[in-house]
């Protein structure tokens, strides 16, 4: 039952996405115009520790724009309504693996547009791209749940920048330290333990949001 809803609620925020294409079309626009007037600063003059350091910035930023509008864009009718139908751990873990795939498309698209305007610093790629995809899912997982937190204040957005900042932190910082190893070799040693602590992280907040989104959706 709980895996039928969320596939029913995963497409219908797919067709709501398409239907709304300026949305998205204006997270490219941003996540594009970023990148370039960062190419224009540095003009290719970058070192490693900056490429890391911009990307995820930018990267952060793309998430809290595009991950916002999980509940904060819906009507109190339209909560109502998914309450009439659906469990609330459905509605919670739906949000969270559609904003995954979003999160995984743009991490891609900030990565290949990196590459073409700010040169390839990464040495380790495969490494990276776990890194994007753990990244993905530690975003999405947070700021969905935070956006369900704004979505009880008046929809108020400034109150999601202040939320999820404090919180989203501590997993940059663990991001960036993974991504800066695959910027500098091929060696995996010594990167287990980080990689575990990003999973536990990752595994924590959705188990979280499973079990206390009920008790915020009841509100």
């Amino acid at each position: 039952m709980l895996r039928t809803e969320i596939k029913y609620l995963i497409g219908k925020e797919i067709r709501l996405e398409l239907k709304q294409k300026y949305v998205l079309n204006g997270i490219l626009l941003y996540l594009v115009s970023t990148i370039f007037v960062t190419y224009l600063a540095f003009e290719n003059a970058i070192t490693g520790e900056t490429w890391n350091s911009l990307f995820w910035i930018i990267l952060l930023f793309v998430a809290v724009n595009g991950i916002s509008k999980s509940f904060i864009q819906e009507s109190p009718a339209r909560h109502l309504y998914y309450y009439t139908i659906a469990s609330p751990q459905a509605v919670v873990l739906s949000k969270i693996l559609y904003n995954l795939l979003l999160m995984a498309i743009l991490s891609v698209l900030s990565f290949g547009f990196f590459l073409l305007l700010m040169g390839n610093q990464v040495v380790n790629v495969p490494l990276f791209l776990l890194t994007l995809l753990f990244g993905s899912l530690g975003l999405s997982s947070v700021l969905t749940m935070v956006a369900a937190i704004a979505s009880r204040a008046s929809h108020n957005f400034s109150l999601m920048a202040i939320l999820s900042f404090p919180i989203v932190l501590p997993l940059l910082a663990l991001l960036m330290k993974v991504s800066r190893a695959a910027l500098t070799s091929m060696d995996w040693s010594g990167l287990a333990p980080l990689l575990v602590i990003l999973l536990t992280v990752n595994a924590a907040v959705i188990a979280l949001a499973y079990l206390l989104f009920p008790y915020l959706w009841k509100d």
